[in-house]
C-alpha cells in the first residue's frame, strides 16, 4: 500500500508541480514585452522535455518483452519530460497574447477591444490562459493515450467463452451445489451445464499428442460437448475424449496423467491412461478445449464436483438484468460473467468532460467576468449609450480569445505528449508479446475540445455579461 502511494505521488505530483512552475513563469512576465531571457530559457526547457519524451518512445518502440521495473521507470521519465515541456511553454502564453494584441489592430472593433483587455490585468490572465492551456494539454494527451491503450487492449482481449454465455466460476469445492442450487433458483427453465473438476485431493491432467499440457479441460456430459461444438450430433462416447478446435491436426488419443493422492513427486512416474479421440470443430474459434467424458474421470478413482456452471447461449442468452439479479442472489461466492466480447473503458468520457470544465472556467475567469470595469467597457458604455449588442460582442471576444489561445496550444503541446507516450504505455511485459496495433488517434474529439471550448466559453460570456454589467 505504501509502495503504490508513493507511486502515486510520482506520478502525478512531479508533472503537477512543474506544471504550477509554468503558470508562475507566464504570470511573471508581465513586461510590455516579454523578456527574450525568458523565451530563451522556454525554449530551451521545452526543447529538453521533448527530447526525454522522444528518448523514452523509442527505447520502447519494439514490440519485445519489457521488464515491469524498467516499464515503469520509462513511464515516469516520460512524465517528467512532459512536466519540463509544459513548463518551457509558459512563457510563450503572454507572448502568444501580446503578439495577438498587435495583430488585432486590424480586426473588427469588438476583437481590438478584447485583446487590449487581455493585456490590462496581465498576471490574471496569463495565468488563468496557462492553466487552460494545461489543462488542454493533459486532457489530449489522454485521449491519444487511452485510444492507444483501448486498442492494444481489444488486440490482447482474449474471450473466456461463446459470445452470450453465463459462465458462474470462483467458487468452493464445499459451495458447488450450493450455487448451482441458486443459479436453477434463478433461471428455473433454463438447463444448466456443469464443466467438472477434480474434488480437493489428487489431480488429473490431459496432454496432446507432442507432450504438452492441455488446456483449457472440460469434462462433463453430452450437453457440454453440445455448448463446446455448438452441434447437437457432435459425436459422444463415454470412452473417447474430444478435441474441440479450428485448427488441421491429426489427434488420434489423449494421455491422462492422474494421482489419487495429490502428492508431489517425480512426474513421469505418474500413471497414465491414455483414450482414444476425436476431432471436432469449436462454435466460436476463440473456444479451443479437450472434452474428456465424466465417466473416464470417474474410472480412474475421482469424485467431480462442479468448477464451472454455463448456461449455453444457443438455449438461452441472459440479460443485463437476470445477470445482475444472479449476482444479487450469489452475494459474492461465486464470478458471474457472461461474455460479451471487448467492452472498451469509458471513464475517459467524464475525464473529459470535468476537465472540459475546468479549462472553460479557467478561460472565463481570466476574461468573461473579472473585465466588468475594464477600459473597453466603458468606452462602449459611453459611446454606444451602453448598448447590451455591443457588450456581449465585446464579452463573447473576450472570453474566446483567451479560451482559444490556452486551448490550441494546449490541444499542440497535448498532441506532442500523446503521441510520444503512447509507446512507453503500451509495452507488454509477456515474453512472447503481441505485435501493436497501428494507433488510432482521436483527431475529431480533439478537435471538437481545441475549437468547441472557445465557442461555448464566448458563448457562455455573451449570455451572462450584460445583467452583470446592469448590476455593476
Amino acid at each position: 500500500m505504501i509502495v503504490t502511494i508513493v507511486l502515486f505521488i510520482v506520478v502525478l505530483g512531479i508533472p503537477a508541480a512543474l506544471m504550477c512552475g509554468s503558470v508562475f513563469l507566464a504570470a511573471r512576465s508581465t513586461s510590455p514585452l516579454v523578456r527574450p531571457g525568458y523565451l530563451l530559457w522556454g525554449a530551451i526547457l521545452a526543447a529538453i522535455g521533448y527530447a526525454v519524451m522522444a528518448h523514452t518512445a523509442s527505447a520502447t518502440y519494439e514490440d519485445q518483452h519489457y521488464d515491469d521495473f524498467g516499464s515503469l521507470g520509462t513511464v515516469l521519465l516520460g512524465f517528467l519530460g512532459a512536466g519540463v515541456f509544459l513548463l518551457g511553454l509558459g512563457p510563450f502564453i503572454p507572448w502568444l497574447l501580446r503578439m495577438f494584441e498587435r495583430l488585432a489592430v486590424r480586426l473588427p472593433v469588438p476583437f481590438r477591444l478584447a485583446a487590449r483587455d487581455t493585456g490590462e490585468r496581465p498576471v490574471l490572465t496569463t495565468t488563468a490562459v496557462a492553466m487552460t492551456m494545461m489543462i488542454t494539454a493533459v486532457t489530449v494527451a489522454a485521449l491519444i493515450a487511452s485510444a492507444a491503450r483501448t486498442a492494444m487492449n481489444e488486440l490482447e482481449y482474449q474471450p473466456r467463452a461463446r459470445p452470450g454465455a453465463l459462465l458462474v466460476d470462483e467458487f468452493r469445492n464445499d459451495q458447488a451445489a450450493a450455487v448451482q442450487a441458486a443459479v436453477q433458483r434463478e433461471l428455473p427453465t433454463v438447463s444448466i451445464v456443469p464443466s467438472n473438476g477434480e474434488n480437493d485431493s489428487g489431480y488429473f491432467i490431459a496432454e496432446v499428442t507432442d507432450g504438452l499440457l492441455a488446456d483449457p479441460v472440460h469434462v462433463g456430459d453430452p450437453a457440454l460437448l453440445r455448448y463446446l461444438t455448438g452441434d447437437p450430433s457432435a459425436p459422444f462416447r463415454e470412452d473417447t475424449a474430444v478435441v474441440v478446435t479450428a485448427e488441421d491436426v491429426a489427434i488420434s488419443s489423449v494421455p491422462i496423467v492422474h494421482n489419487l493422492s495429490g502428492d508431489h513427486g517425480d512426474y513421469a512416474a505418474y500413471p497414465r491412461k491414455t483414450i482414444p479421440a476425436v476431432i471436432a470443430r469449436p462454435a466460436d474459434p476463440h473456444v479451443e478445449a479437450i472434452f474428456i467424458p465424466s465417466k473416464v474421470i470417474q474410472d480412474l478413482g475421482f469424485h467431480l464436483v462442479p468448477r464451472q456452471l454455463i448456461v449455453d447461449p444457443g438455449v438461452h442468452r441472459i440479460s443485463p438484468l437476470e445477470q445482475e439479479r444472479l449476482e444479487e442472489r450469489l452475494g459474492g461466492t461465486a464470478t458471474v460473467y457472461v461474455e460479451r466480447g471487448f467492452q472498451p473503458a469509458t471513464g475517459w468520457q467524464a475525464f473529459v468532460a470535468v476537465m472540459a470544465v475546468i479549462a472553460l472556467g479557467s478561460a472565463l475567469l481570466a476574461t468573461g467576468w473579472t473585465s466588468a470595469e475594464s477600459r473597453s467597457t466603458r468606452v462602449l458604455l459611453r459611446v454606444r449609450g451602453g448598448s447590451s449588442a455591443a457588450l456581449r460582442r465585446l464579452a463573447a471576444c473576450r472570453a474566446g480569445i483567451a479560451t482559444a489561445c490556452g486551448t490550441v496550444l494546449g490541444a499542440t503541446a497535448g498532441c506532442a505528449i500523446g503521441l510520444l507516450l503512447r509507446w512507453p504505455l503500451t509495452t507488454s511485459a509477456e515474453w512472447d508479446p503481441i505485435k501493436r496495433p497501428p494507433f488510432p488517434v482521436p483527431w475529431p474529439v480533439i478537435a471538437e475540445l481545441a475549437i468547441g471550448l472557445p465557442l461555448l466559453a464566448a458563448a457562455i460570456a455573451a449570455l451572462l455579461t450584460p445583467r452583470r454589467t446592469a448590476e455593476t
